[in-house]
């Protein structure tokens, strides 16, 4: 062979990504754990064996499911990835302490089955998984649902110019401020003075009402590790603090009671079911903000976040094509 002959050189491209940053799936599904962690374990202090139930029923179902969904699929297990974990610790957040415990387990089972495992597994899927479970059980059993705030656990609020109710409709501190909103103001609910319990022991409501500071903690820690985009709890939270201040209620109780800091950090964050785009993002968020406080205003129920992470789930692929990134490089053909 000549030594001026050409030498054929062939590039071996593998699949990507091509630049790894050792950052793996079951890290990232850890470090949300350890966030959620704070919050958890003080719901679990200050509500007891109810809430502890709660998290040992929805982990277990979430566990179970996919565990019993791969092996009769004959396909590898994939509990260590952490994303059935994590679904589980977020759907018993999102649940009151007093659930029934059958609804704690098919809300599990829907989650993982429905909300994720049907669509192809983790990366596949279109909506949160939790977010799929809850709102299943609570358009499946409302009634069961609503009631279950009374089944010993729950205490009334303590509400001015009520006279000689025995109750306000709804235990929790969004019902009550509904009510008071509804009644034009006649039952004196000052939003003001809920500030201190919602922060640091709401005992009315979700596991993960329990503390909104805790919440923004374990948020702060996702986002200096950079697992999580400021752009979404950013749109989420100023959307919804903005707009109450418009509706005239008070953006912070807005912002702190409810789920919304669940929502904003931890659940409309999801990778899967939320845009790639920063742009994206950011209006994602918006919109989830906007949905929220819409729902929470004028809508049947006095929580809506719920439904509005998962309406903003289903336009996540919209969002992605109007804010795709210009490419460089490329010709367009001629006609």
């Amino acid at each position: 062979m000549s030594m001026d002959a050409p030498v054929e050189r062939r590039a071996v491209v593998t699949a990507p990504p091509h630049i790894w940053s050792g950052t793996t799936c079951t890290g990232i599904m850890l470090w949300v754990v350890l966030a959620l962690a704070p919050a958890a374990i003080w719901a679990c202090i200050s509500m007891g064996l109810p809430a502890v139930r709660m998290f040992a029923l929805s982990i277990g179902s979430a566990l179970g499911t996919e565990a019993a969904w791969n092996a009769i699929a004959r396909k590898p297990q994939t509990l260590k990835d952490g994303s059935a974990l994590v679904t589980g610790v977020l759907l018993a957040m999102s649940m009151p302490p007093m659930t029934p415990w059958w609804i704690a387990i098919v809300a599990g089972f829907i989650a993982i089955a429905l909300g994720k495992l049907i669509f192809g597994g983790l990366g596949f899927n279109l909506f949160n998984p939790a977010l799929v479970g809850r709102a299943f059980v609570i358009v499946s059993w409302a009634g069961v649902m609503a009631t279950a705030p009374g089944r010993g656990w729950f205490r009334t609020l303590d509400v001015a110019a009520t006279g000689g109710y025995d109750a306000i409709t709804g235990a929790t501190r969004l019902a009550v401020a509904a009510a008071d909103r509804a009644a034009g103001g006649a039952y004196g609910f000052n939003l003001a003075s809920q500030y201190q319990p919602l922060l640091w022991r709401n005992l009315e409501g979700s596991l993960g009402e329990v503390s909104a500071a805790l919440l923004v903690l374990g948020g702060v820690v996702l986002l200096v590790k950079g697992i999580i985009d400021w752009r979404i709890p950013a749109g989420y939270i100023g959307a919804m603090g903005l707009l109450s201040f418009a509706f005239g209620s008070d953006p912070i109780f807005n912002v702190l009671a409810g789920g919304v800091l669940l929502g904003a950090f931890f659940m409309a964050t999801d990778y899967v079911s939320s845009p790639m785009t920063r742009n994206g993002r950011l209006v994602y968020g918006i919109g989830c903000g906007v949905l929220n406080a819409v729902g929470r205003f004028y809508g049947s129920m006095p929580e809506a976040t719920t439904f509005a992470i998962l309406f903003m789930n289903g336009l996540a692929p919209l969002i992605d094509r109007m804010f795709r990134p210009r490419v460089f490089g490329w010709v367009k053909r001629n006609g």
